[in-house]
């Protein structure tokens, strides 16, 4: 019996052993891909906040006081340069027209009489010149008038859509009350601002690249807008209080899609000397921070924080936390912690992104 028992406890410890054996031998087989951060000159595509602005906008007034006696728009719609829009009551201005082209009626045939006079010598030259003031005069009132009466009718400037009536029909306005405003959306402005550091590399990447000022819109609805910018006009002075400087690039809008006031964000190709870029899932989070496993020369693993410069589709642009010469694992995150002693299989970093689905460029 105690044979057996000898026997049976042999067998156990040997079952034990090997099974340790085969288990250490299968960990031994296990191992990770580590690869290092590319370093290159690339371009991104930076995001910034646009405001969406008309190409032309304007506040339609009144130029003369009255009753508003007729509206012949509706607020919303498209009207055309020249088109008529208000019509303040103009009787007493027609009033004051007859009665200047009176007087002027007048005054004509006494200048007449005095010229007939003067050209026989009865009366002087000078008393000519005085009756010729009165009817230059006269003629310049009648001028004055009829621009009076003219200006009881508001036209549209330039084509365009109207915005909302601040007046009513039949309210009384006085000269230089608001009635309207009407933009042309033909092509819109969008402004945006851009840090110091990035109006910099843009201008450089602009020297020669005809492309560079060629700009996307994503709209607030996440939708890119199917037209391309391009950026005209960039600010004289920088904000000294963001140190950004506003850019502004103008948009085709044939569609009318966009209108005044709008949000988005505008897409800008951004280019980067030297860049630092890692896979994204070489990273893992930690209270919103970004962190890398870094490998030492005794193939330990110690978790690193790194800075996140851009982000694009599967890379992450790194600024601070490791170095070009770092190696960092790339697969098997997960089963590693700080502090382990790993064994892996190194890949070269252009091997490895060009095997992403978006390569940097």
């Amino acid at each position: 019996m105690k044979r057996v028992f000898m026997l049976l406890s042999c067998s156990v410890l040997f079952y034990t052993t090997g099974c340790k054996e085969e288990k250490k031998e299968v960990e031994e087989q296990i191992k990770l891909v580590a690869t290092s951060p590319l370093q290159k000159d690339t371009t991104i595509t930076k995001e910034y906040v646009a405001q969406v602005h008309s190409y032309q906008r304007i506040e339609l007034r009144a130029l003369e006081k009255g009753y508003l006696e007729k509206i012949f728009v509706d607020e919303g719609q498209h009207v055309a340069q020249g088109q008529t829009m208000f019509q303040i009551k103009p009787t007493v201005y027609q009033a004051e027209l007859k009665k200047s082209q009176a007087e002027a009626h007048y005054v004509q045939m006494e200048y007449q009489n005095t010229k007939k006079l003067a050209d026989k010598n009865i009366v002087s030259g000078s008393e000519l010149a005085l009756s010729q003031a009165k009817y230059d005069k006269a003629n310049a009132d009648v001028s004055l008038a009829q621009a009076h009466l003219q200006f009881t009718t508001v036209k549209a400037p330039f084509s365009g859509i109207m915005d909302h009536f601040q007046g009513r029909l039949g309210s009384l306005v006085d000269e230089g009350d608001l009635l309207t405003t009407i933009s042309d959306n033909s092509k819109m402005w969008v402004y945006y601002n851009v840090p110091e550091a990035e109006y910099l590399a843009y201008k450089q990447h602009a020297k020669t690249n005809d492309k560079a000022a060629h700009v996307k819109l994503r709209m607030a609805n996440n939708e890119l807008f199917d037209q391309t910018g391009i950026v005209q006009t960039i600010e004289a002075d920088f904000n000294n209080e963001t140190g950004n400087i506003a850019f502004r690039a103008t948009f085709p809008n044939p569609d009318g899609l966009l209108r005044n006031g709008e949000t988005g964000s505008v897409l800008m190709t951004v280019p980067l000397k030297h860049a630092l870029i890692i896979p994204q899932k070489a990273t893992f989070e930690i209270l919103e921070k970004k962190y890398v496993f870094v490998i030492d020369k005794n193939n330990v693993v110690h978790q690193r924080e790194v800075g996140i410069a851009s982000e694009m589709p599967d890379l992450y642009i790194i600024n601070s936390g490791i170095a070009p010469t770092d190696r960092i694992l790339l697969e098997g995150l997960r089963k590693v912690k700080d502090g382990d002693k790993v064994a892996y299989d190194y890949k070269a970093p252009q091997g490895v992104l060009s095997n992403l689905k978006v390569t940097a460029e």
